[in-house]
C-alpha cells in the first residue's frame, strides 16, 4: 500500500508536511485540500486558512507567524512564515515523572574500557594534545609517527591521534573564553577514551600548561605526560622525545582489555546537523526513545546547541527536576541573547540555507525538532561549556549549535560516544569518541550509505515505528561502543574536527 502524499503531526496543526515532491493541483489524501504550487519533499503546506498575523502550528507548537495570507493547498515556507517573539510558558517542573528504572540484572552491557578512576572508555587512544596553535604542527609531526602498520603490534591501542585548535594564545588569561578553553583541555586530558595523553606547548603562551595543571588537580604521571618546545629545543627535538614518551605508552595502553559493563556507563552526545523537515519527524524522535530506554538503564543523555534549542526551552524547563536546573537553562538562553546583540547578530538567523531547503522555515521549527533528541525524562541538570557532566540522566551542556564546536564541548564534559542525525548529510567523526550517523531520510541513505550507519527513513516509509528504530539505535550505540567501527571510524574520519569554543576578543 502506497503512503499518504503528506503527514500530519498533531490534530491542532494548521499545516502538514509533504513525504515527497508534490505536483501543483493535487488533492492531498486525507485532508479534503489541493496544492495550490508544486510542494518540495519535506516542505509544509496549508490546511486551512492562516490570517496575516495569525501563528503557524507544528507539533502543537507555534513555529512561526503568517507574514501575509495563507490559503489552503499554499506552500509555507519562508515567502509567507517568519519568526517574531512569543510568550513561552517556562512552567518549571510541570512535566516531570517518574522514570521507571531497569533493574540492574536486566540492563544492557557493552564491552569498554575500565580505568584505574572507575570510568569507562569505549575507544583506547594515546593522545597529542596542543595547548596553543603554535604547537599544533609538531602534534600533527609526532601522530605521524605512528601509522596503522606500527600500531599494529598493540591490537588493544585504537590509535594515536593528534587534536589541535586554532588558540591558546592572544587572548585574555582571565574570564570566560580562558575558562572555557581550559575545561575543554582537561576533559579531554581525563577522559576514559584515552589510555594516555602527551600535552605540548610553545611555551610563551597565554594558555600556560602549568597554570592548567593547578587549576585542574592534575598530576604528570608515565601516562600523562607535557612539554614544551622552547624549553625542549625546538620542532625536531619535541617531536624526537614526543615520539619516545608514545613508543613508552603503548605497551602499556596495550595491556588494557575490554571488559563487560552495564549500558548505565554510556554517555552519549545527542547531535544532529544538516537537518531537514524529516529530523523532527524520524531520528531525532526515534533518537530521543533510545535515550530513555538509556536513562531508564542509569546511563546519560547530553543534548547540546543552546541556539537549536531555542524557542522549545520552554519544553525543558518543563521536564527540569527543581528550580535551580530550569533556571540555569533560561539564565543561557538570555546569555546567548546578549551575546548575539554584542555582536551584531540575532538568534533567530537560524536556519542554515542547506535546512531552508529541506523544508525548515525558522528557528523555533528547527528547535522543536532538535529538542526531540532528548527524549522525555526529566532534565536531571545544565552545564556549561565543557564543564564535568556529574549527573546521569538526561542533561543538557550548552554550546553553539555550529557542530564540531558543540561535540567537542559535549566530549569534554564526559560522552564516550556520539550519535549524529542528519537529513542533508553531515560526514563528521569525533576522535577519541566514536560517531554515529542516523539518516532521517531513505534517499539521502541510499546516496550517502557509506556514511551513514542507520536508516530512520523507514519510520516516514511505513517500515518502523518510533519505538522499533529507538530499541536499533541503543542496538547499534552498544555494540559501536564495544568496539564495531561506525562508518566515521572506517573512513578514517576524526581528527581534524575537535574545535574548542572560542569567546571573548583575539588580542
Amino acid at each position: 500500500m502506497t503512503a499518504a502524499s503528506t503527514v500530519r503531526l498533531h490534530a491542532a496543526d494548521n499545516v502538514v508536511v509533504a513525504r515527497r515532491s508534490i505536483a501543483d493541483r493535487t488533492t492531498l489524501d486525507g485532508e479534503a485540500v489541493t496544492t495550490t504550487a508544486k510542494i518540495p519533499a519535506g516542505h509544509k503546506i496549508a490546511t486551512t486558512k492562516i490570517a496575516n498575523g495569525a501563528p503557524v502550528r507544528k507539533y502543537n507548537q507555534i513555529i512561526g507567524v503568517a507574514s501575509a495570507d495563507i490559503l489552503p493547498g499554499d506552500h509555507v515556507h519562508v515567502q509567507n512564515c517568519e519568526m517574531h517573539d512569543f510568550a513561552r510558558d517556562y512552567a518549571i517542573g510541570s512535566a516531570t515523572h517518574d522514570t521507571v528504572m531497569i533493574p540492574e540484572a536486566e540492563r544492557d552491557t557493552f564491552m569498554g574500557y575500565v580505568r584505574n578512576n572507575g570510568r569507562v572508555g569505549t575507544r583506547n587512544y594515546i593522545g597529542i594534545l596542543s595547548s596553543v596553535n603554535c604547537s599544533a604542527s609538531v602534534c600533527r609531526f609526532i601522530q605521524q609517527h605512528f601509522p596503522k602498520d606500527v600500531l599494529a603490534q598493540y591490537p588493544n591501542v585504537d590509535g594515536v591521534v593528534a587534536l589541535t585548535h586554532s588558540t591558546g594564545c592572544g587572548m585574555a588569561d582571565r574570564g570566560e573564553g580562558f575558562a572555557t578553553l581550559q575545561r575543554t583541555l582537561w576533559g579531554y586530558a581525563r577522559h576514559p577514551n584515552f589510555a594516555g595523553i602527551i600535552m605540548i606547548g610553545l611555551g610563551c603562551e597565554v594558555n600556560q600548561i602549568d597554570f592548567l595543571l593547578e587549576a585542574y588537580q592534575i598530576e604528570r604521571g608515565p601516562l600523562f605526560r607535557t612539554m614544551t618546545m622552547q624549553d625542549t629545543g625546538g620542532t625536531r627535538k619535541t617531536v624526537e622525545r614526543a615520539t619516545a614518551m608514545i613508543e613508552e605508552m603503548l605497551p602499556h595502553a596495550d595491556e588494557v582489555a575490554r571488559q563487560r559493563v552495564s549500558a548505565a556507563e554510556l554517555s552519549v552526545a545527542l547531535q544532529c546537523g544538516g537537518s531537514d523537515a524529516y529530523s523532527g519527524i524520524t531520528a531525532n524522535p526515534a533518537l530521543g526513545y533510545a535515550t530513555d530506554l538509556l536513562v531508564a538503564q542509569g546511563g546519560t543523555g547530553i543534548l547540546a546547541e543552546t541556539p537549536e534549542i531555542y524557542g522549545a526551552e520552554h519544553l525543558l524547563t518543563q521536564r527540569a527536576v527543581s528550580e535551580a536546573v530550569a533556571t540555569k537553562l533560561i539564565e543561557r538562553i538570555k546569555w546567548w541573547e546578549e551575546y548575539c546583540a554584542s555582536n551584531g547578530g540575532e538568534m533567530n538567523n537560524n536556519p542554515s540555507p542547506g535546512n531552508k531547503a529541506g523544508g525548515l522555515t525558522t528557528i523555533l521549527e528547527k528547535s522543536l525538532g532538535a529538542a526531540a533528541k532528548g527524549g522525555t525524562t526529566n532534565l536531571t541538570g545544565v552545564f556549561k561549556y565543557a564543564e564535568p557532566v556529574n549527573t546521569r540522566g538526561f542533561v543538557f551542556m550548552d554550546s553553539p549549535g555550529y557542530d564540531p564546536a558543540a561535540v567537542t564541548g559535549q566530549v569534554a564534559s564526559g560522552a564516550n560516544i556520539v550519535v549524529f542525525t542528519t537529513g542533508r548529510g553531515s560526514c563528521f567523526g569525533y576522535k577519541p569518541a566514536p560517531s554515529v550517523k542516523l539518516a532521517t531520510n531513505t534517499p539521502m541513505y541510499e546516496r550517502m550509505v557509506e556514511d551513514m550507519d542507520l536508516n530512520c527513513g523507514d519510520i516516514l516509509d511505513g517500515g518502523a515505528t518510533i519505538e522499533s528504530k529507538g530499541r536499533e539505535i541503543l542496538d547499534i550505540l552498544l555494540k559501536v561502543a564495544s568496539g564495531e567501527p561506525s562508518k566515521s571510524e572506517a573512513l578514517g574520519i576524526g581528527d581534524h574536527e575537535f574545535i574548542p569554543w572560542q569567546i571573548g576578543a583575539v588580542m
